[in-house]
């Protein structure tokens, strides 16, 4: 079967198609949101851009009785702008030579089409559906920060961003970065002075500090890794020099750190040390516990150095948790909907920042905090890379999911 055959025979596959036909990386969207919007206009469905240009579509409830629900998909994608041609390799879709933009095309097709049979089926009897695209997802974020929460109605907010058939996650990791700073007092020559026992070298200094400090999974439960922490990178030593051969020379990235250790200078017990580390964790009790951890082996240090050396560390969160709620209501359903569809679906926690993160520390118009959660609609595989493919036969069951969950949660 060509992929042409296959787009003539399903809607939801020619609407993911004509999405990943259009580039569209971070902050260059505006085709994209152009096919949108007339999308819409064709299926009259109400659209429209906020400030930021996110869309925001809405079908109005037909029981008023009921609660609105909200599905949410970033409209940008890893790679450039140059031509997307797809290419069917048995049931993988996939573009020739470049990134395909499944992510998250597959949740942005998925909800367009929801949104079109909703509006155009008045059996179905729901409190309204709410869809946003974000910009600029992949990059910077900075679409989520731009929507409107306030006027969002929904407090159940379904982020189809998930890169596996039937996931739902009910939890994702913070990222925080932790950065060490040791300073020994006083330096000198690694001849003439190395008698010197007040003379302490901060390379040597780091890393005792940096071996009492946690490393790897720090916390974990039944749903996956909780909190962890990961070691980014050492500076410490007379480097001067080999900094400005990288400059000078031009050194080729496969060899920086050879030509690093090959011209740093062996002869200065030098005095500056930094280090700098990950911190992920969907729980903030558990990030808490784990930063005090750190910080209380920087004061144990600075007691047995005291006078000769001193250390520091900062705690810089650059995404808050995606934390796990108590209420359960979405992942019974998902539970309920996918044994009804006869797909095995897999609740678990997430290592990794996603907009959840974003939606999970904001309010809608009533006041409410949302509860957002993650789902996958489809396997894709090597995705951000020029090998990314989708399995368009999840893809069909995904939509089948979502349908059915919409359907189930206004029963």
């Amino acid at each position: 079967m060509s992929i042409e055959t296959l787009r003539k025979e399903n809607e939801l596959l020619d609407i993911f198609c004509s999405l990943a036909e259009i580039p569209s990386p971070s902050l260059k969207e505006e085709k994209v949101i152009e096919w949108i919007e007339h999308f819409c206009k064709e299926n009259n469905i109400y659209c429209k851009l906020d400030n930021y240009k996110n869309v925001y579509i809405y079908v109005p409830a037909t029981d008023e009785t009921k609660q609105p629900i909200m599905f949410s998909s970033h409209m940008d994608v890893v790679g450039d702008g140059s031509p997307v041609k797809l290419l069917l390799d048995g049931n993988f879709i996939k573009a020739d030579g470049r990134t395909l933009g499944a992510d998250d095309k597959v949740g942005v097709a998925s909800a367009l089409l929801l949104a079109k049979e909703i509006s155009n089926d008045s059996s179905i009897k729901h409190g309204g559906l709410e869809i946003t695209f974000t910009r600029d997802e992949e990059t910077n974020m900075s679409g989520i920060e731009h929507v409107e929460f306030n006027k969002i109605k929904s407090k159940y907010i379904l982020v189809c961003d998930a890169d596996k058939l039937a996931q739902v996650q009910i939890s994702g990791a913070s990222y925080t970065n932790a950065k060490i700073h040791v300073k020994a007092l006083i330096g000198g020559h690694s001849g003439i002075d190395i008698g010197d026992k007040t003379r302490l070298n901060a390379a040597k200094l780091i890393s005792e500090l940096l071996n009492d400090f946690p490393q790897g999974v720090y916390y974990e439960d039944n749903t996956g890794v909780i909190t962890s922490c990961n070691l980014g990178a050492i500076v410490a030593g007379g480097i001067q020099n080999a900094v400005k051969a990288l400059i000078d020379e031009g050194v080729n990235s496969s060899d920086y750190i050879k030509t690093i250790i090959e011209k740093s200078s062996t002869n200065i017990i030098n005095t500056d040390a930094r280090a700098s580390y990950s911190i992920r964790s969907a729980s903030i009790e558990k990030e808490e516990e784990l930063k005090n951890i750190m910080s209380k082996c920087v004061e144990s240090f600075n007691k047995k150095y005291e006078g000769l050396a001193m250390a520091e560390i900062t705690f810089e969160v650059h995404l808050p948790p995606f934390e796990k709620a108590d209420d359960d209501s979405i992942p019974d359903l998902h539970t309920k909907v996918c044994k009804k569809l006869g797909i095995q679906n897999e609740v678990s926690s997430f290592h990794a920042g996603a907009e959840t993160h974003i939606y999970a520390h904001q309010k809608n118009e009533k006041g409410e905090t949302f509860m957002p959660f993650l789902l996958g609609l489809a396997d894709v595989y090597n995705m951000h890379s020029a090998n990314e493919k989708v399995d368009y036969k999840t893809l069909l069951q995904g939509y089948r999911i979502i349908k059915e969950l919409f359907i189930e949660f206004n029963s």
